[in-house]
């Protein structure tokens, strides 16, 4: 074999060495948007997962989960994300089957800002609903003054703030209004995004909390890990037991106690306005959208490694940024459905 051919087997070999030694240094990129509802817990998850696989990158847009559910429907991003359980015509209009995969619970909280007044504040539905349809529109309203007997409550006009973007909290929010309030189901009705009867837009969870924060005698919603961010107060909600419960990590479980039980196998459930004594009323699973075949074998791949991951190291994360780990025999239904995806 004469030197010239040798010197190039030589180059030959060094180049796809080369190339190999990139192609494995080079971060596999996966990109998701939607919900702003679990977004703390998922940057802590990917943040986490990069120390396991560092040959992964996850890029997640936090835009809500209207958006999250556009993104996934238009092949834009790997998985969407969000809080509400998508519809049989929003799965029709996919490309292909799109998987729902429950991640953790959430508390959907009523937050406010009165000064002078802490946490503790009470609500019925009747009050909650009647503040956001606009017929209860100042703090001292004789139904709010029934049910917190001992806080002095001012006579200053109620600033109502909800979200402005599409939002899987809003559809947690709305339907739980739906169940208690047959006016507001005639009138406004359920989804990410309706047409609000009064008040102030903010988008984003963080949106929401920060119109708060910065707005006397305010009134809003978020989740919970939000209101615990911005030390924002929470209201006690009246319940379906007639019980006046905080949200927590273990009133969101209780809401769910019963529900898992009666999981269907797609997942969508709600989980709002369930009995229990201890079980906080506004409640909800918040979900991957992932497609059941990827088109990409190697996004696949690490996708499913990650969701494997999640259901066990990822579930002991969630209670610290005040999530509730899935039940236990949802977790064991998920892994098979994780076990379904093809790439």
């Amino acid at each position: 074999m004469s030197k010239g051919i040798i010197t190039r087997l030589l180059a030959l070999a060094v180049a796809v060495t080369t190339l190999a030694a990139v192609q494995s240094s080079a971060a596999t990129l996966i990109n998701g948007a939607g919900a702003t509802f679990p977004y703390p817990l998922y940057s802590k998850w990917f943040s986490e997962y990069a120390k396991i696989d560092p040959s992964v990158k996850f890029n997640y847009q936090s835009i809500g989960s209207g958006g999250g559910i556009k993104q996934i429907t238009a092949q834009t991003v790997d998985f969407g994300a969000s809080d509400k359980p998508l519809s049989d015509e929003e799965l029709r209009s996919a490309p292909g089957k799109l998987l729902h995969i429950p991640t953790v619970m959430g508390a959907v909280v009523v937050t406010y800002n009165l000064p002078g007044v802490g946490k503790g504040v009470k609500l019925t539905p009747e009050v909650l609903s009647g503040i956001y349809l606009g017929k209860i529109t100042k703090w001292n309203d004789p139904a709010i003054v029934a049910a917190n007997k001992g806080i002095t409550l001012p006579a200053s006009p109620i600033i109502v703030v909800h979200r402005s973007d599409g939002s899987g909290t809003t559809s947690i929010f709305t339907n739980y209004l739906c169940s208690v309030s047959p006016e507001w189901e005639k009138k406004v009705g359920t989804g990410t995004s309706v047409r609000w009867p009064v008040g102030l837009g903010g988008k984003g969870n963080e949106g929401v909390a920060g119109q708060v924060k910065t707005t006397r005698y305010s009134i809003g919603y978020v989740e919970l890990a939000y209101a615990f961010e911005n030390k924002l107060p929470v209201a006690f909600l009246k319940n379906r037991d007639g019980q006046f419960v905080e949200p927590s990590i273990a009133s969101t479980s209780a809401a769910a106690a019963g529900a898992a039980r009666h999981m269907p196998a797609d997942y969508r459930i709600s989980l709002v306005n369930q009995p229990g004594k201890n079980a906080y009323p506004i409640a909800g699973f918040t979900y991957l959208l992932v497609y059941e075949h990827q088109k990409n074998p190697v996004i696949g791949r690490k996708l499913v490694e990650f969701l494997n991951w999640e259901l066990k190291s990822g579930q002991k994360m969630a209670p610290a940024l005040l999530y509730a780990p899935l039940p236990a025999n949802v977790a064991k239904m998920v892994e098979k459905t994780v076990k379904s995806i093809t790439y």
